[in-house]
């Protein structure tokens, strides 16, 4: 797993942290300003607007970063006095604050695929303890990602197919996607960081029995019989299972998982019904996490934000159309 953390050209971020306190399990950034991305923005040399938001204790009028995540902090007082801190470095961040033991059930369950969605793709790792747990848990959350990706992908694919799938997983049934983010996102976020995604995921695709991967062509080969997706269903992360087995069982049927897994393998619409899964999965939570912006970043700033995330969808329409 190549989560590396961020040893040079990080002095923003190691002053953003130091207003943090010194027990915090994970920091990491990402987005746009950390990661090149394709689309209406490539061309811009600092981190466009829309990868910014205002914090929950109010926002300076400054030049912004990336978003920037922390968790493990104690409560959010501690969040509000720390945005004081960051309000005076005259630096406007999107920033979020969750407990340890949370990230981690989302790493193993995928219980709404926010956090965990977000360490399936590149980012920087500024900061990280020596929790074994955490590490763990991060370790198979990506090889979660690669088995729920091989269960939606045809028997031979190519590393662009597959990363693409990978980073998708989290916009699933994300109603964001259908108004105020550009359709290609995905697209603008794999193909300039092939290189990114090739170092995440190296290493467990050398490692997977199920898989033939042909490095030098960009290739790979999986097995597609009903033993082997059963296989791969059966280590799906417990929450996209339930998602699952709730789609498929008849009413009055009660089946258990294991029966529900078992039957979904030999049908020829197994990646379907694991995609709708992933949809009955995302599409609450990101509905949630927009309510919460709403009352912790304000309306007006709210309105802002969403007015410059359309801005962008219109200029990748555009972009597309031309």
């Amino acid at each position: 797993m190549a989560l590396q953390a961020l040893h040079s050209s990080g002095v923003a971020f190691r002053k953003i942290l130091s207003h943090f306190p010194e027990e915090l399990s994970l920091a990491f950034a990402y987005g746009s300003g950390v990661y090149r991305q394709a689309g209406p923005s490539s061309d811009q040399k600092v981190s466009p607007a829309p990868e910014t938001v205002p914090s929950p204790c109010g926002s300076p009028r400054s030049t912004p970063l990336p978003g920037f995540c922390l968790f493990s902090l104690r409560s959010p007082r501690v969040a509000c006095s720390l945005q004081a801190s960051i309000r005076r470095m005259q630096i406007l961040i999107k920033y979020g604050v969750i407990s340890t033991s949370i990230l981690i059930e989302d790493l193993l369950n995928w219980n709404n695929l926010y956090i965990a969605g977000r360490l399936q793709k590149p980012v920087k790792i500024i900061a990280m303890n020596e929790n074994v747990i955490l590490r763990s848990a991060l370790d198979k959350n990506l090889r979660s990602a690669v088995t729920a990706a091989f269960l939606m992908l045809p028997e031979s694919f190519s590393e662009e197919d597959l990363f693409i799938e990978i980073a998708g997983l989290s916009y699933s049934g994300d109603f964001r996607m259908v108004i105020g983010e550009d359709k290609t996102k995905v697209l603008n976020i794999v193909l300039p960081n092939m290189a990114h995604f090739r170092e995440l995921y190296s290493s467990i695709l050398q490692e997977n029995p199920q898989v033939v991967y042909k490095t030098q062509q960009g290739r790979l080969e999986i097995d597609k019989s009903p033993e082997g997706q059963f296989t791969q269903l059966m280590t799906l992360p417990k929450t996209l299972q339930q998602r699952i087995n709730h789609i498929m069982d008849p009413p009055g049927k009660n089946r258990d998982v294991e029966e529900t897994l078992l039957q979904l393998a030999h049908d020829p619409d197994c990646g379907d019904v694991v995609r709708l899964g992933l949809s009955a999965i995302v599409r609450p939570s990101s509905i949630r996490q927009s309510t919460k912006g709403i009352f912790t970043a304000g309306l007006k700033n709210s309105v802002i934000y969403s007015s410059l995330k359309l801005h962008k969808m219109w200029k990748g329409w555009l972009r597309k159309t031309s």
